[in-house]
């Protein structure tokens, strides 16, 4: 088989539009999510994930029309209670995500236990994504990329200081809910990618990769989105060649560069500046 032949299968020109993107926009996000000590809080929000697609399926409406309003008011409640209840990130990522976990079970029971198109969502299947998906996914990635170019020197400043961003006059809680709310869409569409399971990976590994090395945050949002999109794309190819599940191959070729990355910081003495 010629290394390029996949590409004559409609599906996989699906899965790689629609997963590049959505990989990117995962490894612009996740840079400042982790910078932010919220690397969590795509673990959090998948579970929100699970319990709102086991709602559809309850409602029998098409999951996204559910997940994407719910996770992104959870999303919005763990920013709320981190900035009213007195409660740390990680707490109320907690709080959040052991809810939706809850209710999703509790829901997926109701309805006569976890069938094949729950477990689909479990796992990922990013092969199967449709036309209107990928349209989805190019509106979205739009939207967040548009969201932090524009307001990239306010995101930087919270990122790094959000005393003094406050003090400066920029309107952090409105910026934070953007964050917060892109977060929440993205996870959602990162559940086609790798799988509900396996979602926080592609916020974290990119974004960690890139800090063995990079250079500055716009260095490193460079390097994540580079990383993230090769990853992408390998795990893609591996997996149709192979006949490997899509979402583990992406986010284990993740972890590979991961690993060269770190190999190089120690082997070369450099650091994150």
């Amino acid at each position: 088989m010629e290394i390029l032949e996949f590409l004559n299968y409609g599906f996989i020109r699906r899965a790689l539009l629609a997963g590049s993107l959505i990989s990117l926009i995962c490894a612009v996000l996740g840079v400042i999510l982790v910078l932010r000590r919220l690397s969590l809080i795509g673990d959090g929000l998948s579970h929100v994930t699970f319990g709102s697609v086991a709602l559809a399926m309850f409602l029998n409406v098409y999951p996204l029309a559910v997940s994407v309003p719910v996770v992104a008011i959870a999303s919005l409640g763990i920013l709320r209670l981190t900035e009213k209840a007195g409660i740390y990130g990680d707490a109320a990522i907690g709080v959040v995500s052991s809810v939706g976990i809850a209710c999703g079970i509790l829901l997926a029971s109701v309805a006569g236990g976890f069938n094949v198109d729950l477990f689909s969502y479990l796992f990922g299947s990013i092969l199967s994504i449709s036309m209107p998906e990928v349209v989805i996914a190019v509106i979205v990635s739009g939207a967040v990329l548009a969201a932090v170019y524009i307001h990239f020197e306010e995101i930087f400043s919270i990122t790094f200081d959000d005393e003094f961003a406050r003090a400066s006059g920029i309107p952090v809680t409105r910026i934070n809910s953007i964050i917060m709310v892109l977060t929440a869409v993205t996870v959602v569409l990162a559940m086609k990618v790798v799988g509900i399971m396996l979602t926080s990976a592609l916020l974290v590994l990119p974004a960690v990769t890139a800090f063995q090395n990079a250079r500055g945050f716009r260095n490193a949002m460079l390097i994540a989105s580079l990383v993230s999109l090769l990853s992408l794309v390998t795990g893609i190819a591996l997996s149709f060649a192979l006949d490997l599940p899509a979402g583990a191959s992406i986010v284990l070729i993740n972890f590979i560069f991961f690993c060269c990355a770190f190999l190089v910081r120690n082997l070369t003495g450099s650091r994150v500046r």
